[in-house]
This record gives C-alpha cells, structure tokens and sequence, in this order.
C-alpha cells in the first residue's frame, strides 16, 4: 500500500514569457506561498511540493516526464496563473501517466480596488488562462479532476485533499499484488473475472499460490509469534469465550499468513471454505485481524473484492472510520421507505466498521467441516457510508457504488454469532436493490465509512472503468436509459 506521508504532489504553474522576467518571478513567488500554506492545512493529507513555472513545450515535457519517473510523486497539479498557450502543453500532457488535477483559482481572493491597473490585469489572468489550459484538455480527453474556487477555502482545500487520497489509490492500485489461496466458489458467476484484463487496466497481479505452501508457513509458526498475536488480540478485543484453543490456533494462522504476504510484497489474499486443506479451521479472527491492519480480503475465491477493497483502504488511510468487506444477507422490510439491509459474512468483517470493542467468540460453523472457529463479533457503527462492488461485464469493469445510511441494528439478533451492520440504502431498499441488481451489482461489496462516491468515480475515470452510482436521487426508468447508453459508449471504446 502506498503511504500517503511519502507521496508528494507536484505543483506546476502555468505562464509564457510575454510578460517579461519580473512577473514570471512573481508568479513564482505566488505559487511557492500556496504551496506552502495548502501544506499546513489540515485536509491536504501529503505534501505539494512547487516545481516550475512552466513557460514553455520543452520545460512542461521536462517536468512531467520527471514526474513519470518519480516514485514519490503520485500525481500533479495545474494551475495557470497567467495566461498560458496551450498548444505549448499538448507534448506533455500526451505522455502523462499520472493522476491530474486543475485547480482553477486565483492568487488573490479579491479584485483590489485602487490596486488594479494594466500591470495587475497581466499578471492576474487566471479567469483566462485557466480556460485556455481546461480547453486542451477536453480536447486531448484526459481524465482529470477539475477544483474551482479560491485555494485558501478550506472547502477547495478539503476537494484538493480528497483527490489526492483517490491518487493515492491510483497508485496502491498500480502495484497491488492478490494472493489467492483458492479459485472462486465452485458455480459461482460475479466472482468471476479477466484477470489478465485487470492487470492491463487496473494494475492488478493477481495469482494463484497453493494452500499447502500457506500451510507450511502456519505449521512454522513458533509459540513466541503465537504469543505474541494473542496479546495484541487482549489489547485490541474483550475476550468472550473459554475456547482458549481455536483463539490460539487464529493467531497461529494469523502470524503464518502475515508472513507469506509480507514475504511476497501482497495487498490482499482470498480463500475459500470449500478449500481449506491443512488448516484445522477457516480463517476467521485471522482474518478480521488482518483486514484491521489494512488488507484487502475476498471470500469464497473473490478478488475482485480482495483487491477493491485494498484500493479503498488505501484510500482512506489515515482517517478510515471503517472500510470492510460486506455481503447482502436478509432483508428487514418497513413502511414509508424505511426497509433495512442487514449485511455480514460468515467470518471476514474487517472490525474497523465496528461501533464498539469487538468481542472474541467461538462458535460452531456449519460449513467447511472443520473445527468451531474464533472470530470477532460486533454490531456496525451509524453514520453515512457508500457499499462498492466490481464487476467483470465482458469486455470492460464495472464498478457499482451505492450511497447508504447505516443505522444502529434494530433489533439484538442475540443468537446470530456474527459481525454486521444495518444499513438503509439510498434512495430506499426497494429502488436500491431493483438499480443494483439491473446493473449486475454482485452480493460481494466494500462498506466505507470514509472513501465517497466521488472518489470512487475520480478512481474510475482514472483507471479507465465503467463507474455507476445509485444514490438519493436515483430512479429507474433514468437509470435504466444511463446503462443503456453506457453499454453504447463502452463498446465504442
């Protein structure tokens, strides 16, 4: 996963030398200073550093075929302070391959009065320059992030510090590595998937390692890493069972299965109950445990989830308030469209979405035949949310994001050993569900507490994939026609 305090933001100003020396100094300056003050503010989560005033086809060439190359920089930032001939920028932005952000702004927030003259106007053209710069990029089709507003707001600041959190999924995206320790449920359809197309599009290598050399790792496990495991998981969890053995037979898979993806450089990993050969029960609180640490996790054979969900979590480093795999499980239907989703899985539910410590539980498991596993049980926070899915439509990715309100569980379910959240999903159940499963919506999600729509949709332009998003506004008869026209446009391409 890329880390967000090591990855910087290049800044590039955009002018030309018709205005002499002394104002290209001065826009210097003006860009050096919102540079400096964009970097204490609170919401821009990693450093923006200022490289150039770009005045000319060699120099812009120059700096973004640097940024290219550059590990640290994990996208740029445009902004023309002055009016700059675009055609000058057509060589570099072709062969950008970074995430690219245009903030149009101004240095100063106000026209000043007494201050303005001819010398002001030529040095403050943003208003122009700015639309001279968005032009060449609708025409050279580039994805980008457009920002207008004053940078010294903080609501710019916060749209400038959520798209650099989507850049940095661009980039764990680049380089996520998924070991799979099992195929796909046997029968199953939407888990399905090119892998050779995802890494094509998405950056994602996606392979195959046997359960058996998983297995040797867990049986290497010494009684010291055990140890070790089951003091984090007391400090972390409240212990609610005698089974002392299946809590300590987690930690043993846990630190086994740590150790492969850590020797192998992965971001997720994927099992599967109908292949556990070896283990003496299905990864659960192993599982869980790792996914808190940041993981992505599949079940049943799912990478595409797996890897989703890592993106997410990488995402939302640094203020996650709850990233985890999710799966529609039952209904809780209501009047006046207030109907509920009860989601959960078996086992896997990562305990950042939790809204209180989470309780270790032992509790018999009816598929798989292996033994009772220890999982972590808890009830899902409240708050506004968004559940995603990928899907494999033939030919392209679709990703599907559905805005949701998750509540409090109305109801105990005392008997139900699991870790779940209640969620309405927006805009009702009956609406919700009709969008998502006409869209190909698989019942295999990630719920996020932190990442939004918009960054999802940011993150899809970016890599290149179908984004659909079902929301408080959405209706059928629309959205049926959007699919439709998106099928058309998607086989253009």
């Amino acid at each position: 996963m890329n880390c967000l305090k090591e990855a910087e933001f290049w800044f590039i100003a955009g002018s030309q030398h018709l205005y002499g020396e002394a104002a290209l100094q001065q826009v210097g300056r003006h860009a050096q200073t919102m540079a400096d003050k964009l970097n204490e503010s609170a919401v821009i989560p990693a450093k923006i550093v200022f490289k150039i005033v770009a005045t000319t086809s060699d120099a812009i060439e120059e700096i973004i075929e640097a940024a290219n190359y550059d590990k640290k920089c994990a996208g740029i930032i445009t902004w023309m302070h002055t009016f700059s001939p675009s055609k000058m920028w057509i060589r570099g932005l072709g062969k950008l391959q970074k995430p690219y952000l245009h903030l149009h702004t101004q240095f100063n927030k106000e026209i000043p009065n007494e201050g303005i003259d001819m010398d002001f106007m030529n040095l403050n053209q943003s208003a122009h320059g700015d639309r001279e710069h968005g032009f060449i990029g609708t025409r050279m089709r580039l994805p980008r992030k457009i920002v207008v507003g004053y940078w010294d707001d903080a609501k710019v600041q916060a749209k400038i510090g959520s798209w650099m959190r989507t850049a940095i999924g661009v980039a764990a995206s680049h380089q996520l590595k998924v070991a799979r320790f099992s195929d796909n449920m046997r029968d199953v359809a939407v888990t399905e998937g090119d892998k050779v197309e995802a890494q094509i599009k998405l950056g994602w290598s996606v392979n195959t390692y046997p359960v058996g050399d998983l297995v040797k790792y867990i049986e290497a496990v010494t009684e010291a890493e055990i140890a070790a495991v089951i003091k984090e998981y007391e400090a972390k969890y409240t212990m609610h069972t005698d089974d002392l053995a299946s809590v300590r037979y987690q930690a043993k898979m846990e630190a086994g299965i740590k150790k492969f993806l850590q020797e192998g450089k992965f971001d997720a990993f994927v099992n599967n109950f109908e292949d556990l050969f070896g283990m003496d029960q299905l990864p659960g609180l192993a599982t869980q445990d790792l996914t808190a640490q940041g993981y992505g996790f599949g079940p049943e054979g799912d990478w595409k989830i797996a890897a989703l969900a890592s993106v997410m979590k990488a995402i939302a480093q640094g203020d996650d308030k709850g990233t985890a795999l999710m799966e529609d499980y039952t209904y809780h239907y209501a009047d006046n469209g207030a109907s509920l989703i009860l989601g959960a899985h078996m086992l896997e539910v990562c305990p950042s979405v939790a809204a209180t410590k989470p309780k270790i539980e032992v509790h018999p498991l009816g598929i798989g035949g292996k033994d009772d596993p220890a999982r972590l049980v808890f009830e899902g926070k409240a708050g506004p949310a968004v559940t995603a899915t990928l899907i494999d439509m033939g030919g392209r990715m679709r990703l599907i994001v559905n805005d949701v309100e998750a509540v409090k569980p109305v109801l105990p379910m005392p008997n139900l050993p699991v870790a779940r959240v209640m969620w309405k999903p927006l805009p009702n159940l009956e609406t919700s569900a009709e969008a998502w499963i006409i869209a190909g919506g698989a019942h295999h999600s990630v719920i996020s507490y932190s990442v939004t729509a918009e960054q999802l949709q940011d993150w899809a332009e970016m890599m290149g994939i179908e984004f659909v998003h079902i929301g408080k506004t959405t209706n059928i008869v629309d959205f049926k026609q959007q699919l439709l026209l998106a099928d058309i446009v998607w086989k253009l391409k």
